[in-house]
């Protein structure tokens, strides 16, 4: 399941936008209720490896717009528990290996459609079995989390975990302290955080490290002044943001680096208008036909 994104240029005032400079809702919608039957493209095999982060991603676009009933329920529901392991964890589509992350998207989904009592009743392994599976991955020696059990740590995991973990009301089940620990050593002198201790900062893993520190209510751990002011350097000229300097601006650092803005409270250090310009001039052109209304 792939999704339409990609870098594009500012322009003018939002009060000003043409037409095509709405968001489309409707054409969305309809793009995101296709993604699964376009099974006899290739596209939709080679991206199997992600088919349940999609449908996280898919569900949770729908709520932002407005239509949260426009996937059945119960085939979310049936697919997700498709993808079950008796160890607890979950893989991106059935038949695939366990990971952190698609276990991550498996709660979540679960939460979203209020379905997470479904673990103890359906699945293959009940709530209980989930938080072990994701417990089991963390580090006594360091607090950090491995991906599965091949060992790759990466603070994505430390903010999946605590993500997961807390919509199951089991956060207890990991050394939290030691976790923190963790995120503190991956801090670096830009106020910013990497992916492991002693590597640049990135957008993507300074919105982990803060959302898994807001999830345990230790943000007062980050300097957010500092922290603040790289994030907010990360907007070009153009009003798109990049996620490192000296690279170019992507939609998807839309939401990393505003996102840590948020929880820092510095939201207002960025242009948001002109942000929403270059997010809207994002917008695949095939979703704009002339007979199709926009909404903004």
């Amino acid at each position: 399941m792939s999704l339409v994104s990609g870098p594009g240029k500012g322009g003018s005032s939002t009060g000003d936008l043409p037409e095509e400079m709405t968001l489309v809702i409707n054409r969305h919608v309809e793009y995101i209720q296709t993604l699964d039957t376009r099974q006899d493209e290739l596209e939709y095999w080679l991206t199997e490896h992600l088919r349940l982060n999609g449908v996280y991603w898919g569900l949770t676009a729908l709520h932002l717009l407005g239509y949260p009933e426009a996937l059945s329920r119960d085939a979310i529901i049936d697919f997700v528990l498709s993808c079950q392991h008796e160890s607890g964890g979950f893989g991106p589509a059935p038949d695939h290996d366990a990971h952190m992350l698609y276990s991550v998207s498996a709660v979540q989904i679960l939460a979203t459609v209020d379905a997470v009592d479904e673990l103890d009743t359906r699945g293959k392994a009940g709530k209980e079995k989930v938080g072990k599976y994701i417990a089991g991955l963390q580090s006594k020696e360091t607090g950090s989390f491995a991906g599965d059990e091949w060992g790759e740590y990466d603070t994505r995991f430390l903010y999946g975990a605590f993500n997961a973990l807390s919509l199951l009301r089991l956060l207890h089940l990991v050394d939290i302290h030691k976790a923190v620990g963790h995120i503190q050593a991956c801090a670096n002198f830009d106020g910013g955080y990497g992916i492991t201790p002693g590597a640049e900062s990135h957008a993507g893993q300074i919105f982990t490290c803060v959302g898994a520190l807001a999830i345990a209510g230790y943000l007062d751990r980050v300097d957010k002044d500092r922290l603040g002011a790289w994030l907010s350097e990360r907007q070009l000229p153009n009003g798109g943001l990049n996620g490192r300097p000296e690279k170019l601006e992507d939609v998807c650092y839309s939401w990393w680096v505003l996102s840590s803005l948020a929880m820092i409270d510095r939201l207002h250090w960025i242009d948001g208008e002109k942000l929403s310009q270059f997010i809207l001039r994002c917008q695949a052109s095939m979703l704009i036909p002339a007979s199709i209304p926009a909404y903004v």
